[in-house]
């Protein structure tokens, strides 16, 4: 089954539960769903690299252990869980150490919400999510990045509330003209989905990373500020997509909100 199919059939679910109240709650849902289920998988990557890799998020609240079993929780005892354990915890998350992961998530659910009532319908999502997609994989990977443009366009309604995404041809016309080079910080004061950042991440790597130093610098010269909630979640997910493992400069804040004085190289805003 591929990814716009399995997203298709769980909209469908979706739209049988109460608490879900149209398209801007059903891919809120969706998202911080596909987060988890994402971060897990990135993490299977990260173990088999690295022996001492600890989990930010308490064992409990992992992704493998609480959704990946499809007999696992359903019903009253799920959404009991979700609401009162899950939520909460990572809401309150407190980095371990230096490890600036758990800033990452916490950021993510800080207004993060479950909105669907009934738990087996959770469950019927969860198990087409973990049936229907390997964010290892590659293609997977490509597909769903694919979707997120897809996604957007449903959801906005012709700048009816005032939010506009830049199709991907003209931000990938835009940052060739700007040509970004390695060691230059990129910012987008505000950022969206992160489709610029994306498109210069992957036009810096094609043109002068050839080296894990290369890639670590890249990664930290990446800036972004996003104001809403819906498109920073989407922005996080789709820097961990894109290969920035620890995405704790993109900010859920506003950029108009203080003085912005910086050097950094702005490649557009979103």
């Amino acid at each position: 089954m591929s990814i716009s199919t399995t997203i298709k059939t769980i909209q469908d679910i979706m739209r049988k539960d109460v608490g879900v109240d149209g398209d801007a709650q059903r891919i809120s849902q969706l998202v911080w769903m596909f987060f988890l289920k994402i971060y897990d998988d990135k993490e299977t990557e990260y173990e088999l690299l690295d022996d001492d890799y600890r989990s930010p998020i308490p064992e409990p609240f992992r992704w493998r252990n609480w959704a990946a079993n499809p007999e696992g929780m359903t019903g009253d005892e799920l959404l009991d869980f979700i609401n009162n354990q899950l939520f909460p915890s990572l809401k309150d998350l407190t980095p371990a150490g230096s490890d600036k992961r758990g800033y990452v998530i916490r950021s993510v659910f800080e207004d993060a919400y479950n909105y669907m009532k009934s738990g087996h319908l959770m469950r019927q999502v969860i198990n087409k999510i973990v049936e229907g997609v390997d964010f290892n994989k590659a293609q997977d990977r490509h597909a769903f990045g694919d979707l997120y443009e897809q996604i957007l366009r449903d959801l906005q309604s012709a700048g009816n509330a005032g939010e506009f995404y830049t199709p991907r041809a003209v931000t990938q016309f835009i940052v060739e003209q700007v040509n970004p080079r390695l060691g230059e910080k990129m910012l987008d004061p505000a950022c969206g989905t992160g489709g610029f950042l994306t498109c210069a991440i992957e036009y810096v790597r094609k043109h002068h990373v050839r080296t894990v130093d290369q890639e670590q610098l890249l990664q930290a010269s990446i800036y972004g500020v996003e104001k809403k909630p819906l498109p920073h979640l989407l922005c996080t997910t789709n820097m961990i997509l894109h290969g920035i493992d620890v995405p704790t400069n993109v900010r859920h804040d506003n950029t108009l909100a203080r003085p912005c004085a910086t050097t950094a190289r702005v490649t557009a805003s979103m």
